[in-house]
């Protein structure tokens, strides 16, 4: 029944009292137990009234030992002992509290009841019913003139008590076993999480001095020719830096911002290009009802423009952003520009970081595809974000 506790808690309401309520589950079910000796306590005209006492008394003080018990073995020893790998000191500690359990709790009894008179009524009584019973008092009476039982019946009056001090020791073993191996998972989870947030938190911080980079050297290729192009082109970048220095904190932002973000940064690249570069940047779907991790889809445009803007032949880039209820597309499409040498450089950190970010932020929910042919380059990206 303790197992129950740890679902109840698991509601945000009952957390707040977590204490209290473990005490009220703790005392509710320790009360049921100390009931049953009333409501199995023998009964009938023929059943002598310290007989009955005699069977609350035992029952009584085996409760209140198995309930010390209980929480010595939860609070002490698995703690203290078997969860420190001590398992010989742990075992000797079970064993010394069985073999206090089959004398302490009895003799208590024995002193709440007397087992003298308890025998002697016990023993008119199996005389009235005529039946084995009375085989078995002869027995009680010859072992104690032997001096095997003085002051009458100690250890057997409940062959099955020590059968309920192993299910006690069993149930709080089990309880506190499971309950280490949840919070050990607890804790790993905790720690995993934030691995993923620190790892991310990386992640994003690389960005910004990589897209700040390339920017800054666009404004400072303007700068140089004296186009008057430079002032708007420094208006956009300070609302871009905008963007990425107070929006992107979030875990998510709306995806309208970051369509406008995008647009933003295609029209601060385009102040460079010349008429041989068309540029076409599409948006499709509910764009304005839509969240998604900021700064996903700036590698790829930004691969777009790296490498498929050409000054000496006509170029194509194509960018398109799809949202649905439950999903995001991207799709790039641009032309394949390769350097003077022939070789295309693909040593950025762009498309890899965004590569790992979609690994962490949307595990089974993205779908990445990039493929090339002699003079295209194309990125699909599936985004599901419900």
């Amino acid at each position: 029944m303790f197992a129950i506790l740890s679902c109840i808690l698991k509601y945000p309401i009952l957390k707040k009292h977590k204490k209290i309520l473990t005490i009220i589950i703790h005392a509710a079910v320790w009360g049921c137990f100390f009931l049953l000796p009333y409501i199995f306590r023998p009964q009938g005209r023929d059943i002598s009234a310290n007989i009955s006492n005699r069977f609350i008394a035992i029952f009584t003080t085996n409760g209140i030992y198995l309930v010390a018990f209980y929480y010595f073995n939860t609070l002490v020893l698995l703690p203290k002992l078997l969860f420190q790998k001590k398992w010989l000191w742990y075992a000797a500690s079970i064993i010394g509290c069985l073999v206090v359990f089959m004398y302490v709790p009895r003799e208590i009894a024995n002193i709440i009841v007397p087992p003298e008179e308890f025998a002697f009524k016990l023993e008119a009584f199996k005389q009235q019913q005529h039946n084995h019973l009375i085989d078995t008092a002869k027995q009680w009476q010859q072992m104690r003139s032997r001096g095997g039982m003085r002051g009458g019946s100690r250890f057997i009056f409940f062959p099955s008590s020590n059968a309920i001090f192993f299910l006690v020791f069993l149930i709080s073993t089990c309880i506190s076993v499971t309950q280490q191996w949840l919070k050990s998972e607890q804790t790993k989870k905790e720690v995993e999480t934030e691995k993923l947030n620190t790892e991310l938190s990386f992640l994003k911080s690389q960005v910004n001095p990589h897209f700040f980079f390339n920017t800054l050297n666009n404004i400072y290729a303007l700068a140089v020719v004296g186009s008057p192009k430079t002032a708007p082109a420094i208006m956009k970048l300070s609302s871009i830096m905008r963007y990425i220095l107070t929006d992107t904190q979030s875990d998510t932002v709306p995806l309208e911002n970051e369509v406008n973000f995008i647009n933003n940064f295609i029209d601060l690249q385009r102040v460079r290009l010349t008429d041989k570069v068309v540029v076409a940047f599409i948006t499709e779907g509910t764009i304005a009802n839509q969240q998604i991790a900021p700064l996903l889809f700036i590698p790829f445009v930004e691969n777009a423009f790296k490498y498929g803007v050409s000054t000496k032949e006509n170029s194509v880039i194509s960018i398109t952003i799809k949202a649905t209820e439950t999903t995001v597309h991207l799709y790039t499409t641009n032309t394949i520009v390769k350097a003077d040498n022939g070789i295309l450089d693909t040593t950025g950190i762009g498309i890899n970081n965004v590569k790992r970010r979609l690994d962490l932020l949307y595990p089974h929910k993205h779908n990445l595809v990039i493929t090339n042919n002699d003079n295209q380059f194309f990125v699909t990206l599936d985004i599901s974000i419900k």
